[in-house]
Order: structure tokens, then sequence, then C-alpha cells
């Protein structure tokens, strides 16, 4: 019993560790805005034989269920780390075809403006290259895209909107299933 207590002292004073996904370290923990939120789970997205990104989900707390989620109040985080170079002009089309995939016509219709405005931050950027970090954050009020830690653009109004965004990883009908069995934790 004294054994046991020593060994859950022990394992709570270290920091957890991150985790490698795709060779590349996920942190344990971020920061948004004044909420420390921790690791959901990280995954890695595949297209045909190639790693495209490492990906993290961050919440306030840990959720296993998809409808949970996307449920939670407070500020979250989707971490993406590209592993190989991609257009922006694909890489917002990949983002906008799944917001399609995971909702009706009529509220993919609904929210094609904000799709717009996420297209266009992602322009400027003209590609989103092997080595880049791509954070797409939930303020509590609005959607922050960060690239490389620096935000880019303004933020994007409307947590329906977020969710919208969550969906594609985290939908009916993922981009991989893999994907959304990891960043749920499993």
């Amino acid at each position: 019993m004294v054994f046991r207590g020593l060994l859950v002292s022990l394992l709570l004073a270290f920091p957890a560790l991150a985790q490698e996904v795709g060779g590349v370290k996920i942190a344990p923990s971020a920061r948004v805005g004044d909420a420390e939120l921790v690791l959901n789970g990280a995954g890695l997205r595949k297209r045909a034989f190639f790693n495209v990104y490492a990906i993290g989900l961050y919440l306030p707390e840990k959720k296993a269920q998809s409808d949970a989620v996307l449920a939670a109040a407070g500020p979250k985080r989707v971490a993406i780390h590209m592993l190989r170079d991609v257009g922006a002009g694909q890489f917002s089309d990949a983002l906008a075809d799944g917001i399609r995939q995971n909702h009706s016509e009529d509220e993919a219709r609904a929210l094609e403006p904000r799709v717009k405005e996420l297209a266009v931050i992602m322009e400027a950027l003209k590609e989103a290259k092997k080595g880049m970090s791509i954070a797409l954050d939930w303020t509590g009020s609005g959607t922050q895209v960060l690239v490389n830690g620096k935000a880019a653009g303004n933020p994007i109004a409307g947590e329906d909107f977020y969710r919208a965004l969550l969906r594609i990883w985290l939908g009916p009908r993922p981009v991989q299933d893999d994907v959304k069995k990891a960043l749920l934790g499993g």
C-alpha cells in the first residue's frame, strides 16, 4: 500500500511527456488565452501512401466521445503539424470538403461565408509547408488561426463554425476513422 502511494506520488511529480506522432512531438498541454488545455489525443493524417500531418486535440479536460467534445464549453485547440507541403488552396478545399461531408446541405450553405474567411487566411500563406504548425483555436469568442504560433487573419465568428471544423475529424464521416479514434484518446 505504501509502495502504491509512493508510485502515484512519483508519477504526479513528473510532468506529462510529449506524445510522438509521425515523428512530431505533440505537447501534453497547450495554452489558449488564459486557459491551460490538456492533450485529448493525437493522430496521423495520411493520404494514399503519404503522411500529410500530425494532429492534436486540446481541451479543458479529456473527453472520449465526439458529442462530448462538440458540446464542451471553453477554449479548445486543434494543432496541425505539416509533414509535407500542401498548397493553401488544396488545404482549404480539404477543410471545406470535410465540413460538407459532416453537415446537411443547408448547414453547409450557412457556414460558407466563414469557410471563405478561412480560405482567405490560408491563401495568404500560399502553402502549408512541411514543418509548419497551424493551430485552430476556439478562444470563446471566435476561431483564431495561428501559424507557427502567430495569429493569421482575424478571428472567425461563431462557435458553430468551430464545431463544424471539429466535425471534419470527429463527425459522423470523419476525414479518417483512425484519426477520429486517436483524437478521442483511443
